[in-house]
């Protein structure tokens, strides 16, 4: 049962954009199949398709009320309407070191070095309530901890470990092989995120190329995007290498798969490239407020390439970190890396010495335009 919670005013969503955009054309997987063995089979290949061909797709049916998905929404505006000067006191120690829980202030990146435009994504990360994170938050977030923790913990049992499941039956692996790895009460850096991306004016979108954030994968297991009607989010195709929009649908979620999946499938499973982009005409006036989740493996969990008859018979058997010979990290050791790498200060956009930079021995990042 849902827990009591104090007033929290509406969040009206603005209305979606009219233009004819190239939109992606993405799997859908319906939740309502899971109930029998026949059903979870069907998913599982849907799964895969999307996984391996796609890299998005949309999940419907997962049993978390639209009403419950825009109080989350209604908690981040309020968080984003504080004073800077508040929000500044949740900064995270150790942010220039990957540290991420907490408040990360927009600006930290120059994304035109001839104007000295900088970034304008603020974010908002809040981590796992299991006992191994510490919660200090401003008031308009901590009265509602318990609604944020249920939420949170809904996202688990409702989502993520429907999709380790099937991906695990996609695998020809136990059922659970995927859920043991990702147990809530377990030490992992997951995170639910309240993200503001600030709007430009239309003179300030073409001195950056109208890319608000570059083309890059995300670091965990699966990212859960939920549905918001600002048209910016573009993915790099699988098959083709285009990019394309990324069509907000009612009462879905959409899930990328990301990199730790691409390590433990031995690139299998294809960590997606995305991208954010200016909106189109008839939205460009508006902000964009972003709700997502995180979800990452144990942070004790090596990931190695895992033995799958399904890997064994098509050929994916070692990761980048096992065909380079070097030390294969723990999550932990991975996602702290990666962090600390996107969390560099000042850099300007197109520094080859930043977007190509080794970030584990046997690993460089790459920043897709």
């Amino acid at each position: 049962m849902p827990v009591p919670v104090p007033e929290l005013g509406s969040f009206n969503f603005v209305p979606e954009t009219k233009e004819n955009l190239d939109w992606a054309d993405l799997v859908t997987l319906d939740f309502s199949k899971y109930g029998t063995p026949e059903g979870k089979q069907e998913l599982a290949k849907e799964l895969i398709e999307a996984v391996r061909y796609h890299g998005f797709f949309y999940v419907k049916n997962f049993n978390i009320s639209q009403e419950r998905v825009n109080r989350q929404f209604s908690l981040g505006k309020q968080f984003y309407e504080l004073p800077l000067e508040e929000k500044l006191e949740y900064v995270p120690d150790g942010l220039d070191e990957g540290k991420f829980n907490g408040y990360v202030p927009a600006g930290r990146r120059v994304l035109d070095p001839v104007s000295g435009l900088k970034d304008r994504v603020e974010i908002y990360n809040i981590p796992k309530f299991n006992g191994d994170f510490t919660h200090q938050h401003p008031g308009v977030v901590g009265q509602f901890l318990p609604e944020i923790e249920e939420f949170a913990r809904s996202l688990h049992t409702e989502v993520l470990d429907r999709l380790h499941v099937l991906l695990a039956i996609a695998l020809e692996l136990p059922e659970d092989y995927f859920t043991n790895i990702h147990k809530y009460d377990v030490k992992s850096e997951d995170h639910l995120r309240y993200m503001k991306y600030s709007k430009y004016t239309p003179e300030e979108n073409k001195k950056i190329g109208s890319q608000w954030v570059q083309g890059h994968t995300d670091l965990g297991s699966w990212t859960l995007l939920f549905r918001q009607p600002v048209a910016a989010l573009q993915i790099k195709s699988h098959t083709t290498g285009e990019w394309k929009w990324v069509k907000p649908q009612d009462g879905t979620l959409t899930v990328n798969a990301c990199d730790a999946l691409s390590f433990l499938t031995g690139g299998y499973v294809r960590s997606t490239i995305h991208r954010v982009v200016s909106p189109p005409k008839d939205q460009e006036h508006v902000d964009r407020l972003g709700l997502l989740y995180f979800s990452r493996p144990h942070n004790d969990v090596k990931l190695a390439t895992v033995k799958s008859p399904v890997l064994e018979r098509e050929g994916f058997t070692q990761n980048d970190f096992e065909k380079s010979g070097n030390p294969v990290p723990t999550m932990e050791e991975w996602t702290f890396a990666k962090q600390k790498w996107q969390r560099t200060k000042n850099i300007v956009r197109g520094d080859p010495k930043y977007e190509n930079a080794q970030i584990l021995p046997g690993f460089s990042e790459k920043v897709h335009a």
